[in-house]
């Protein structure tokens, strides 16, 4: 059997049942069967009595999951037939949905590159373990794309202006960073992880976590915070970018460069979506706004242009249309959260 035969394995050890997805060679990145896989597992292990706690990782040596496989939005966005990628979204949803209010603790091991889609796997979870090696981002303004898998809830209620920042550059979060807004909850030493999932398949989940629980080695989110929260509480993406390049901040400038090369469109419904996102009472909710702007994306061109240029061609050279934040107008933005009728998720 090859190593990405399974593309989610499980067992049980002890009291802790274990799921560890297995696409090593695509980063674990997600695809309909191992949503289908997961949900299978979790469905198996809510009434089981030996089973006490559920432990999420991934195989491989360099992160917990990339994100969804967007291959399949790709076809489905050049298509036009969307059939496809919104049955994933739909499950995709529904399985972050399912985690943030599993009745068993759900540890999940973000050890490593957690991106997109293995966001909504494990930041949703009880229990959420960071580490030295973690890289927490959802980069989807990148690919013409808004944060979603519950990103928009999340990252609305990061202090300050952190999450709109990490949402706006798609930049990543360490394990510090990630504490701090809120994307994780332990950080435990990852050389440490093989003695916890021990503990974890004898004691309850909390004790276990606590016993290996350390400080994290010191971010930066909290030292660039003032500049942060002054730039991105502004109105519009074109404030924030003047007031970036106009503050003195070296990192700030830096920040703006990097908005000015992502999709217009995607920006603007990003900082939208964070908007009415902070307005939501509720994950579910979030996820019905996320699932509206993610399924209008399929229709635009950007999506597959950014897709194209960063997994097809590599090129690393999106042609975004509109090319610039000023030709987005407020009516194509509006679009992009437009009521889907009887297509509707229908979680909040």
């Amino acid at each position: 059997m090859t190593p990405d035969a399974a593309p989610v394995l499980t067992a049980v050890d002890g009291h802790a049942a274990r799921i560890t997805l297995n696409r090593p060679r695509a980063l674990n990145a997600l695809t309909p069967a191992m949503l289908h896989g997961v949900a299978e597992a979790l469905d198996a292990w809510e009434h089981d009595p030996a089973v006490r706690t559920v432990v999420l990782d991934g195989a491989g040596e360099r992160g917990l999951c990339a994100g969804a496989d967007i291959r399949l939005f790709h076809a489905d966005a050049r298509s036009g037939d969307h059939t496809a990628s919104e049955a994933f979204l739909r499950a995709e949803y529904r399985l972050d949905s399912r985690i943030a209010h599993y009745p068993k603790p759900y540890v999940a091991l973000m050890d490593g590159i957690v991106m997109g889609g293995g966001v909504g796997l494990s930041a949703h979870g009880a229990v959420r373990v960071v580490t030295e090696r973690s890289r927490v981002a959802m980069p989807e303004v990148s690919i013409g794309l808004v944060p979603d898998v519950g990103g928009t809830f999340l990252l609305s209620r990061a202090p300050g202006q952190l999450g709109t920042h990490l949402a706006l550059t798609g930049l990543s979060a360490g394990g510090a960073d990630a504490l701090l807004c809120g994307l994780a909850d332990h950080f435990v030493p990852s050389a440490a992880l093989p003695d916890l999932l021990a503990d974890l398949a004898r004691e309850p989940a909390h004790e276990a976590v606590a016993r290996h629980a350390g400080t994290a080695p010191e971010g930066v989110l909290a030292g660039e915070r003032p500049w942060i929260d002054a730039c991105y509480a502004a109105d519009t993406v074109e404030e924030i970018v003047d007031r970036l390049f106009s503050c003195g901040e070296p990192a700030a400038k830096e920040a703006a460069e990097t908005l000015l090369a992502k999709s217009p469109s995607a920006l603007k419904a990003t900082l939208e979506s964070l908007r009415r996102a902070a307005r939501l009472d509720s994950l579910e909710a979030a996820l019905d706004q996320e699932f509206r702007v993610s399924c209008a994306a399929l229709d635009t061109h950007d999506l597959p242009e950014g897709i194209r240029a960063q997994i097809i061609d590599k090129d690393r050279d999106p042609h975004w249309s509109p090319a610039t934040l000023a030709e987005v107008t407020p009516a194509q933005v509006e679009r992009y959260f437009a009521d889907l009728g009887e297509r509707e998720l229908g979680l909040g």
